[in-house]
């Protein structure tokens, strides 16, 4: 069976915030300028929204340019930030330290990005945006001159030894003058794209966080509508970088979410039992006490900031939002400035496809954002999350110099290491004991994933790829006690073995797989490789 083709002006790969606002944006330029463009937007979730995870507290700068009425249009910001508050815990106590100014949050919003998210695509679609939820975008097509001209989606029906079953359907063609890659931090065509034209080429590597969420229902007397709370400290060592946020939104619901950098050093670490035993801190655990979790999540966050922005363009397409690594890690926050790069690069798209021999590689995109508040912001913090190598009280010493003393302008860069590279032998680091889950408060992963209502066809290869089977066991076993049992946060990976003990083997639980791209980033040799599932595969988030 061929594949059908599919013609457009502009293919955007992700129905994300910067990916949906890409659309909206050139969308506008079409209506304001006269010159008409076909759009199209692929989502590889099953519906807007349902791979969205975020904590999240939107700064609306962004959203009040590209729609400074959209308190009429009925955007879904219904909680404004109030109260902020920052605390130190130790095991038994909680400090209250001065708010730092970048998580400063008023005029911010308490939000459920994913339904941020459905509400964006409801406005692309009334410009005449084209959106498909469900396609993955599984292959990035190109022309005899090796520029990109669109994606492939993947095929559908193919069963778990990779041959077609009677359900197959060939995946769709769509073809783009220009192609917007707004997947994500770590899009699994993006990494492509990285190695393909050496974008990444004289820049830091791109560093991460792991980001697990819950969504709860709590008591009426212990919710504060509009209390935005951050920690760091306790249940962490030193060391180790992250922090945990608890958000109270309206309905009488809060949001808690724990991240930890991906650098951390012990191998014994799970960051799914660190969140878990963070919640029973007793400045925490009565916040959930008598309440309700409804809803669980994890992804990955770009942590590299100005540093580990890579080359954003190259013939035929370009790249926007968190997969080049817009997020400004001290205010927590990356919507607003994906949201905005977005918008520079459909307006730099809009003006070489408007050209009668427009060029192929839009070089104004990054000129532009050069000249944006988003440069100018994230310049002026490109020195704090780096400074915590030195541990957590050298970060902070570091941090506050950085931010008062020298505003941001310090005549100095510092610069990252790639997350792999951090793990200590096990031998060499301590065992970390965890509590068992109570199943009021804290809870395990399968029961965990559950609720993300993930979920993958059975019959379908698995989407987590070894490059080499042996790795698992003669490596990572062998020297690190399989981290990756521990560092995923949907029990994905497991070491099984026979009856007596022995032979051991990795056994791959695909269908288990939140897609938060924890494998690909953190694994000590970067042997897995993390592909999209068949169409619509994977975690349905609601309200996230």
């Amino acid at each position: 069976m061929q594949r059908e083709a599919m013609e457009y002006d502009v293919v955007i790969v992700g129905g994300g915030p910067s990916g949906l606002t890409a659309a909206i944006r050139l969308k506008q330029l079409s209506a304001e300028r006269g010159h008409e463009l076909s759009v199209c937007v692929v989502e590889k979730g099953s519906e807007i929204g349902a791979h969205i995870l975020s904590g999240a507290v939107l700064e609306p700068r962004a959203l009040n340019e590209l729609f400074p009425d959209w308190k009429e249009r009925g955007a879904p910001l219904e909680t404004p930030a109030g109260e902020d508050r920052f605390l130190f815990l130790t095991e038994r106590s909680a400090r209250r330290l001065p708010t730092p100014p970048q998580m400063n949050n008023h005029g911010n919003y308490i939000v459920s990005l994913g339904n941020v998210c459905r509400w964006l695509a409801t406005q692309a679609e009334a410009l005449g945006v084209e959106i498909y939820p469900g396609f993955a975008a599984a292959e990035v097509l190109y022309d005899e001159t090796g520029a990109v001209i669109g994606v492939a989606t993947g095929d559908m029906g193919i069963g778990r030894d990779g041959e077609q079953t009677a359900a197959y359907q060939p995946g769709v063609e769509l073809r783009g003058r220009q192609t917007i890659f707004a997947e994500g931090a770590r899009g699994s065509l993006t990494k492509t794209l990285f190695a393909r034209y050496a974008l990444r080429e004289g820049v830091d590597p791109q560093t991460f966080g792991i980001g697990i969420k819950e969504l709860w229902e709590v008591d009426p007397s212990v919710h504060r509508q509009g209390t935005v709370i951050h920690t760091i400290g306790w249940p962490l060592d030193p060391r180790t970088y992250g922090g945990s946020f608890l958000y109270h939104l309206e309905n009488h619901q809060v949001a808690v979410g724990f991240v930890i950098g991906l650098d951390y050093w012990n191998p014994h670490l799970s960051p799914f039992d660190e969140m878990q035993r963070f919640k029973t801190h007793p400045a925490i655990r009565p916040t959930f006490e008598g309440g309700r979790r409804i809803a669980y999540g994890a992804r990955a966050i770009n942590e590299g900031g100005l540093q580990s922005i890579p080359k954003l363009t190259f013939p035929g397409g370009l790249l926007v939002g968190c997969a080049a690594g817009f997020l400004n890690v001290p205010k927590i926050k990356g919507t607003h400035t994906a949201m905005k790069s977005a918008m520079l690069a459909a307006e730099a798209v809009y003006e070489a496809l408007a050209a009668e021999d427009g060029p192929r590689e839009v070089t104004a995109y990054p000129e532009m954002l050069r000249r944006s508040w988003v440069w100018e912001e994230l310049h002026g913090v490109r020195n704090i999350r780096p400074s915590f190598r030195h541990g957590l009280y050298g970060g902070l010493v570091y941090s506050a110099l950085d931010t008062y003393l020298f505003r941001g302008k310090a005549p100095w860069t510092f610069h990252h290491h790639a997350d792999h590279e951090s793990l200590k032998k096990a031998s060499e680091a301590p065992r970390i004991a965890y509590p068992k889950p109570d199943g009021k408060v804290t809870f395990d992963k399968l029961s965990s994933v559950f609720i993300s209502n993930t979920n993958h066809e059975e019959d379908q290869p698995i989407h987590l790829q070894l490059l080499d089977p042996a790795v698992p066991v003669a490596h990572n076993l062998a020297l690190y006690d399989a981290p990756e049992q521990r560092y995923c946060p949907a029990g994905v990976y497991e070491i099984v073995r026979d009856g007596e003990g022995g032979a051991p083997r990795l056994q791959i639980n695909a269908q288990n797989c939140v897609h938060c791209k924890t494998c690909d980033i953190k694994d000590p040799t970067q042997n897995i490789n993390w592909v999209v599932p068949q169409g619509g595969g994977g975690p349905n988030y609601p309200n996230m």
